[in-house]
């Protein structure tokens, strides 16, 4: 065995620590509605509320990161999942990772097996509000959503925001930063604001 350094060893029983509060971060999730697969893991406790008579799935290995070491560019928020309305959707197939990510559907949102969302990474099907007359807000989500279907193998940068009606192919990748408002071919790129599609030129074969 190795010889570690007293701060490796703090490191190492901080982890440890933060396995066990997963434990408690899940029972909580299951306890508002959630339903979760096999080993889901929750660095720190995000933010999760599941409206009455919707529905929140979490598939087997899906990784859920809301502390500020659980990634290398900090998560200087929790991760936030929340169904809005009756009837909304949110599912998280298989292994998909996500760090201070926000993922709020009052219709549907299916983000696809493997797909990984860097931190602070913003993913919406409303707007939240919409105008009324003498210039108010009203504040009912499901007014204007529309669904939004994320694939398998997908890579969502850093601060990207996918807003409303937007569907993206298996193995796209959506730069850090990029503002997508309609929809991206699978293995095509994502970048800017608002965003430009491009193919991706060493995009794997499928499989």
């Amino acid at each position: 065995m190795p010889n570690r350094s007293w701060s490796e060893n703090l490191g190492r029983l901080l982890n440890a620590g933060r396995g066990c509060f997963s434990v408690l971060w899940l029972l909580e999730a299951r306890l508002k509605g959630c339903s979760l697969g096999n080993g889901v893991k929750c660095s720190g406790r995000p933010l999760i509320s599941v409206a009455r008579g919707s529905r929140l799935t979490i598939g087997d290995g899906v990784s859920i990161n809301s502390t500020l070491r659980s990634n290398p560019l900090g998560c200087f928020q929790p991760s936030v999942l929340r169904t809005l309305c009756p009837q909304s959707e949110l599912v998280l197939e298989p292994r998909v990772g996500m760090s201070a990510s926000v993922i709020c559907a009052a219709i549907s949102i299916r983000i696809g097996e493997g797909t990984i969302l860097g931190s602070g990474a913003l993913i919406l099907d409303n707007d939240f509000h919409h105008p009324v007359k003498n210039f108010g807000w009203d504040c009912d989500p499901a007014h204007g959503a529309r669904p939004v279907s994320i694939g398998r193998g997908v890579f969502i940068g850093a601060r990207a925001i996918v807003l409303k009606g937007v569907t993206i192919g298996d193995r796209a990748i959506i730069g850090a930063g990029a503002v997508v408002t309609g929809d991206v071919p699978a293995r095509h790129l994502a970048v800017g604001n608002p965003a430009q599609i491009k193919p991706w030129a060493s995009a794997p074969s499928a499989g």
